[in-house]
C-alpha cells in the first residue's frame, strides 16, 4: 500500500477525472471535480450519522441503494445542507449538468458537497465549472485538491492485490481536518477500483473497512451533516468474479482497508490547527466492540489531546477516559504505555523517566497503547493534540 500516490481515484483501470478552480470558494483553488468510469459500477456508500443530512447525501443514499453509478460531482466551499427544496434541487441539477457532459443516465451520477452550512450553491458558476472540466487519467491529483476545505495537503493512496493471478488496484482520495468523529464527520472519501465484484461483497466489506478505519478518527468531538464515503468498482480488471466468503474477498477487504486507514490516519495528521498525530491502541479486550469503545474515547478526549500539545505526562488522563469508555474494567489488570515506556503495570504505577516519556510525547507522532488484559481483542484510533490554533480557526470559520 503506497500513501499519497500521485493519481489515486484514477489509479485503478478505467477512471478518469478532472478539478476546477468554479469561484465557489473566495480563493482561487480548486473547488469543483468530477470522477467519471468509463464503464457502469457496482457502488456502495457509507454516510454521516447525523440526523440533519445535506441534499447531497440524501440524493446519493438514495441512489446508491437502488442503481449502479458511473460518476460523482463534487465541490467544496459549499456544503449545500440546511438549504431546503432549493438544495435538493441544486443537488440534482449538479448530477443532470454531468451526466448531460458525460451522456450517462442523471441517476447514475452521485453528488458530494463539502463546505459552510446554510449558504445555497451558486449554480451559474458551478454549470460553467462543469463545462469546463475536461476528464483524464491524469485528473486525480486535482480532484484530491478540489475537495479540500480547511486541509493542508491532499490525502491520497493506491493498493493493489492478486486476484487469481489478476493485478486489481485500489484507489482512493480524501479530505477532513475539523468536525471529525467516530461514526462519520466532515469528511468525504471516494475510493474506486477496477474489481469484478459482487455489489453485496462491496458494501459489506466497506463498511467494515469505515468502521475500522474512519470511524476511529477524532479530531474535536462533532459529526458533519455531509459525511460520504462512496466506493466504485467498474470491473475493468477482468478478474474472476469476487464472491462472499471467500479468500479472494477476504484480500480485497484486506486491501481495502490499508487504503481507508491510511487516508484515515492522514485526516487525523492533518487536523485543524495540529502539531501531532496521537496513535492509540487497545490491546485485550473482551470484544471488538469494548477494544473500540476504548480507544475512540481516549482517542477524542480533550484532557489527552491538551497534555500531548503540552507533552505533558499526565497519564491519569488516559486511564480516566478509559474508565468512562463505558466498558467494564477492571483497574487491576491494566498496563499502559507511552511509546515503549511502561506507566503502569497491572494497575500499579512504575518508576519512569519523565524526559524520556516527554521526548516521546514531543514527537510527531505519539503512541499510546493500554492492555486491558480482559480478553484477546484489540482496536486502533487516531486522533490529534488540541492546540490554540484549532479554537483559532474555528472562531473565525466565516470571518
Amino acid at each position: 500500500m503506497k500513501a499519497n500516490h500521485h493519481g489515486g481515484v484514477t489509479f485503478p483501470s478505467g477512471f478518469l477525472a478532472d478539478a476546477a478552480c468554479a469561484g465557489i470558494k473566495e480563493d482561487e483553488n480548486l473547488d469543483l471535480g468530477i470522477l467519471y468510469s468509463e464503464q457502469p459500477c457496482v457502488v456502495a456508500g457509507v454516510f454521516t450519522t447525523n440526523r440533519i443530512k445535506a441534499a447531497p447525501v440524501l440524493l446519493c443514499q438514495h441512489l446508491v441503494a437502488s442503481n449502479m453509478a458511473q460518476a460523482v460531482v463534487v465541490n467544496s466551499g459549499c456544503a449545500n445542507a440546511c438549504t431546503g427544496e432549493q438544495g435538493m434541487a441544486d443537488a440534482q441539477e449538479m448530477a443532470a449538468l454531468t451526466a448531460d457532459k458525460l451522456s450517462v443516465a442523471a441517476n447514475s451520477v452521485l453528488v458530494a458537497s463539502t463546505g459552510l452550512i446554510g449558504m445555497a450553491l451558486p449554480m451559474e458558476r458551478i454549470r460553467n465549472g462543469i463545462g469546463s472540466l475536461c476528464l483524464s487519467k491524469d485528473g486525480g491529483d486535482g480532484l484530491a485538491r478540489a475537495i479540500m476545505t480547511t486541509d493542508t495537503v491532499p490525502k491520497q493512496a493506491i493498493a493493489t492485490i492478486n486476484i487469481g493471478g489478476q493485478m486489481v488496484r485500489i484507489g482512493g482520495c480524501a479530505k477532513g481536518a475539523g468536525m471529525i468523529h467516530p461514526n462519520m464527520a466532515t469528511l468525504l472519501a471516494f475510493v474506486t477500483t477496477d474489481a469484478v465484484i459482487e455489489r453485496e461483497v462491496l458494501r459489506t466489506s466497506l463498511r467494515e473497512a469505515v468502521d475500522a478505519s474512519f470511524n476511529m478518527v477524532s479530531v474535536d468531538g462533532d459529526t458533519s451533516t455531509n459525511d460520504t464515503v462512496l466506493l466504485l468498482a467498474n470491473g475493468a480488471a477482468a478478474n474472476k468474479a469476487i464472491r462472499s466468503c471467500t479468500p479472494e474477498a477476504d484480500l480485497f477487504l484486506q486491501g481495502l482497508l490499508s487504503l481507508c486507514t491510511e487516508l484515515a490516519k492522514g485526516i487525523a495528521r492533518d487536523a485543524e490547527g495540529a502539531s501531532k498525530l496521537i496513535e492509540v491502541c487497545v490491546e485485550g479486550a473482551a470484544s471488538l466492540a469494548e477494544a473500540r469503545a476504548v480507544a475512540r474515547t481516549i482517542a477524542s478526549s480533550s484532557l489527552v489531546k491538551t497534555a500531548v500539545y503540552g507533552c505533558d505526562p499526565n497519564w491519569g488522563r488516559v486511564i480516566a477516559a478509559a474508565g468512562r469508555s463505558g466498558v467494564e474494567i477492571v483497574e487491576s489488570k491494566i498496563d499502559l504505555h507511552f511509546g515503549d515506556v511502561c506507566l503502569l503495570k497491572a494497575g500499579t504505577p512504575c518508576n519512569f523517566d519523565e524526559s524520556s516519556v516527554g521526548a516521546i510525547l514531543e514527537g510527531a507522532e505519539v503512541p499510546i497503547r493500554i492492555h486491558l488484559n480482559s480478553g484477546t481483542f484489540s482496536a486502533t484510533a487516531w486522533g490529534c493534540d488540541l492546540t490554540p490554533d484549532y479554537v483559532m480557526i474555528n472562531s473565525e470559520y466565516t470571518t
